[in-house]
């Protein structure tokens, strides 16, 4: 037809495409998506974590196949409606060929193409294991107790915290232990990082209470940056939550814990007081949690109850805590200055 659209290649007539393309010479001219031959990647010899953007990872063979395919396929600009599946073969452990189909629509026609490209592995060493090597560490975080040396099993209590906390982060390969050992009076640990260091120490002030202070020092400059090193010492009081207390000259339970001390409930009646951990250096620990039994009651009447002795097995009379409710099976008794006493409920306790 005169004067009509017509392919600019072979002179076809319509449908064209828009840049004035029969399907035949679109497709010979267009290539849906490409990809290199061979695709370089380093793995760390130690841990065996892969480079990723400048990031150490760990990763499974389809999820790293998938992130290598993502970052080497190329799209034609106008290709949409695309499907991308692939497979992965296993040459040896530092080589891969991988079988990628990639299928689109461009100017409304359907394109498949497939490649095959090998996936090479070289050995590196990440960061983390570079400074794991060469003894790094940015916060030393010392356990301490006031005023006494902390026991074994308190030491290896604090020392799980971290182990769990870690569990519990999203994985950083800077959260690892450089050194740790005993030390006079407590326990020191090096760590490979401040946030780490600080994040344990307000989990330490949650679940045991005491107090944390920390220190910094500059031990060298980046590109004109000071380099600091954290210290943080978290202080572990003398006494623990449930723990019976002699405090001004009363008898009181450590109920809970809040950042300036902790939350005290007097042991004979229904008063709840907070103090500062300066407030309670003096105090001393009358009957500790670990001491303590829980036991059955098998009769009780308005104002006692009779319980079993743990320590010889009779019967023993007991006053009902102020908290009582008339109903408990079970009581928590103490021996403190010569007699069994019954125990009041903790917060913690009652919420459970």
């Amino acid at each position: 037809m005169a004067g009509g659209a017509f392919c600019i290649t072979c002179g076809a007539e319509p449908p064209l495409s828009s840049d004035r393309l029969c399907e035949g010479c679109l497709r010979k001219r267009t290539t849906l998506s490409k990809m290199p031959d061979r695709i370089q990647q380093n793995r760390c010899a130690k841990c065996e974590a892969y480079e990723v953007n400048g990031r150490w990872s760990q990763m499974g063979d389809n999820d790293l196949a998938d992130l290598r395919i993502r970052e080497n396929l190329v799209l034609e600009d106008r290709a949409g409606k695309m499907d991308v599946g692939f497979s992965v073969e296993a040459i040896d452990d530092r080589t891969s060929r991988l079988h990628v189909e990639v299928e689109g629509e461009i100017e409304g026609h359907q394109f498949h193409d497939s490649h095959s490209p090998l996936l090479q592995t070289s050995n590196a060493v990440c960061t983390a294991c570079a400074r794991k090597a060469g003894s790094y560490f940015e916060a030393t975080v010392q356990l301490r107790s006031a005023g006494r040396k902390l026991e074994a099993q308190e030491l290896a209590d604090l020392r799980a915290t971290l182990d769990d906390l870690i569990d519990s982060m999203e994985a950083n390969p800077m959260f690892f232990v450089t050194k740790e050992g005993p030390v006079p009076g407590g326990w020191d640990l090096q760590l490979g990082s401040k946030s780490l260091a600080r994040s344990w120490g307000r989990s330490l002030v949650r679940a045991f209470g005491g107090s944390v202070k920390q220190s910094s020092t500059v031990v060298g400059s980046n590109d004109g940056i000071d380099v600091s090193r954290l210290t943080l010492s978290y202080r572990k009081p003398a006494y623990a939550l449930g723990d019976v207390v002699r405090h001004n000259k009363g008898l009181w339970v450590i109920d809970s814990w809040q950042k300036e001390g902790p939350i005290l409930r007097r042991l004979d009646r229904f008063e709840r007081s907070g103090a500062t951990w300066r407030d309670m250096e003096s105090c001393s620990v009358a009957c500790s949690r670990e001491e303590q039994h829980l036991v059955q009651v098998m009769n009780r009447d308005s104002s006692a109850a009779e319980v079993m002795n743990p320590s010889d097995f009779r019967m023993s009379t007991v006053a009902l805590p102020y908290d009582d409710d008339g109903k408990a099976s079970e009581l928590r008794i103490g021996f403190i200055d010569g007699e069994w006493v019954a125990l009041p409920v903790l917060a913690k306790e009652a919420e459970e």
